[in-house]
Formats: C-alpha cells, structure tokens, sequence
C-alpha cells in the first residue's frame, strides 16, 4: 500500500496556533532563525518547523490563518495548499516549499498525538538505530582524536587540492562529500568544474558523490562512478525525480524540499521501488524539526550516511562530551 494511503485519513483538530521563533548564533559567523508552527488542538500539540534560512523572511510570518476545524491529514494540506503564506515573495523559492511543510508536519504530529500513534504505527514500519555523520567545514582531526569512528559528511571547496583529498581520504572516515552544484546565491555556492569533481571521484573511490554537476564535461569526468552519484537540491518531488539527467543510486532526503507530507512519502515510495538508496538530510533545524528528520531516519534509511547528528554538532567544534553513532531508536507517539 503506498504510504501516503497509510496517513491521508487521519483525523485532525485544530483549534488554533501559536509561533516560536528561535535564532542562535553558528560557529560561522551567521545567525540561524527558524519559526515553529505549533498547532493546538482537543488538549494536544503538534510541531512543525519552517527551515527558511533568510532571515529577514521570518518576518511576518502569518499568524491568523484559518486552520481551526476538524480534517483528515489529506483535507488539512489541501487547505493550506490555497492559502497564501507570504506577504511578499521569498528570496529563495524552495522557501515556498519550508513553510508549507511547518504546517503539513505539525498537522501530521498533532494528528498522531490526537490518535495516540506513532508514525511507524501507521505505516507499518518499525523504528531502528539511527547511524548518523557529522556535517563540518572544520578539520576532522580534533573529531576524530575524540571519536576514531564517527563519520563525516563534507564540503567540497574550491581550495581543495589533490594532496588534501588524499590526506582526508586517509582517515577513510568520509562518508559523503557534496558538490553543492545546484546552490545559486548562496554563501556556499561551487562552481561546477570537470577537474574538481575527476579529482574528487578519483580521490575517493568509495564515497558517496552529493549534487554533482552533468553538464559541462562534468558527467564524464565523473565517468565510473554513476553508482555513487546522489542529488539533493534539484528533487522536490518524484517528477523532478524523474527529470534527472540520469537514474539516480542515492537520494539525500531532506523532508522540508518537498513540501507535502503526500510528495516526500510519494518520493519515499518511488525511491523503495527503484532500488534508490537514502540517507536524510539536516538543514540546521533549531527546533522540532532535528527530531522529525532523526525519526525518519529510523523508518526508512537508518543504516545510511545520515547527516541527522544531534544538534549539538552545530552548536560547535570538536569537544568532549559529544554523542556518537548509532541515535537509539525513538520511542514514544507524534512525529
């Protein structure tokens, strides 16, 4: 049975809701903000939390839409699907995409908390360790000084040359290295380059290779390694999916791109049947959402790369204390 025939019936009430809006300085330099949806309703609560990352776009984020009543899962997203949730059009269009899902998520979780259920419940799955990666710009040395076995996601950068890939490759500790060629206008935009992604192939040959370029000479510098190629930014929904330039192997899921709950588990659905490994994605939740993603984590790709790592990985460097893989597998009802 699909997953989404699993959850579009399930019954939510909704009385009103209320705005959490969290800021925290990162180790970078930038200033991260979120706002949790909080939804209320028959004496229960469920969260969901816009990832947004400009932050002058948290701004007058709507605070009365009309969203008390009774609904199924499926009627509550149609609703919010005819709302117009910005007063003025976001700087980046996958926000579009961030917001809706605040509301789908905290609908989802206040409607499991309603019917006392988890989300493995419904779908019928059950719930395991969660093996995670950290995400760092910084040296992986210190980590692995404190942990030899925890396992990285990394960056690529421009300065990277051949004899720092080989010294990083030594640990044999990286699990994903992205490629970032899909990001525009952003702080961490790469230029796609044929040498750079051969060198990177060619430096690492078992790792997972995130957002590569496929145009430009890029595909064929990347010729051998077709089965480690994973996408994240371009996929919002199986069509996206399916206008990849090629099948992929892996995906990177990160929940908030798509928007619905019906469009990720639809993806989760197609990636099952295709053979299509996943691994989740984090996006420097602040709130709710770090948990979401560990949770589905758990269900669905639990022995992946996941970059699901305890928020405390990006409250800052390296340092005692910090927790290790595998997550224990939640516990508990909502999502």
């Amino acid at each position: 049975m699909p997953l989404w025939d699993a959850l579009r019936g399930l019954e939510v009430h909704v009385d009103d809701y209320a705005l959490e809006r969290r800021e925290q300085p990162t180790p970078s330099g930038w200033t991260r903000v979120t706002t949790t949806v909080v939804l209320r309703g028959a004496g229960e609560q469920g969260e969901g939390e816009d990832v947004t990352y400009t932050p002058d776009d948290h701004d007058g984020f709507p605070a009365g839409a009309p969203l008390a009543g009774s609904w199924t899962l499926d009627g509550f997203s149609q609703s919010v699907g005819g709302l117009e949730l910005w007063r003025e059009e976001p700087r980046m269009p996958a926000s579009r995409d961030y917001r809706r899902w605040a509301f789908e998520s905290a609908a989802l979780d206040l409607g499991l908390r309603q019917a006392g259920r988890s989300l493995g419940e419904l779908v019928g799955r059950a719930y395991g360790p969660v093996r995670f990666v950290a995400s760092t710009r910084a040296d992986v040395e210190p980590y692995l000084m404190l942990n030899p076995q925890l396992e990285f996601k990394l960056d690529v950068e421009e300065d990277w040359d051949r004899e720092r890939m080989q010294r990083l490759a030594a640990f044999d500790r990286v699990r994903v290295l992205d490629l970032k060629a899909y990001y525009r206008g952003t702080s961490v935009d790469l230029a796609p380059d044929p040498a750079l992604h051969r060198a990177v192939a060619e430096a690492f040959p078992t790792v997972v290779i995130e957002d590569p370029w496929l145009e430009d000479g890029c595909r064929e510098a990347l010729r051998g390694a077709e089965d480690r190629l994973s996408f994240d930014a371009p996929v919002h929904s199986v069509g996206d999916l399916d206008r990849l330039p090629l099948a992929p192997c892996w995906l990177n899921v990160k929940p908030s791109r798509f928007g619905t709950v019906q469009k990720l588990l639809d993806c989760l659905d197609a990636c099952r049947e295709r053979g299509i490994r996943m691994y989740g994605g984090g996006q420097y939740e602040l709130g709710p959402g770090r948990r979401q993603i560990q949770r589905l984590a758990s269900l669905f790709y639990a022995d992946g790369p996941n970059d699901v790592a305890p928020s405390e990985y990006n409250e800052g460097g390296a340092r005692p204390g910090l927790a290790t893989s595998p997550l224990d597998a939640p516990e508990g009802i909502g999502f």
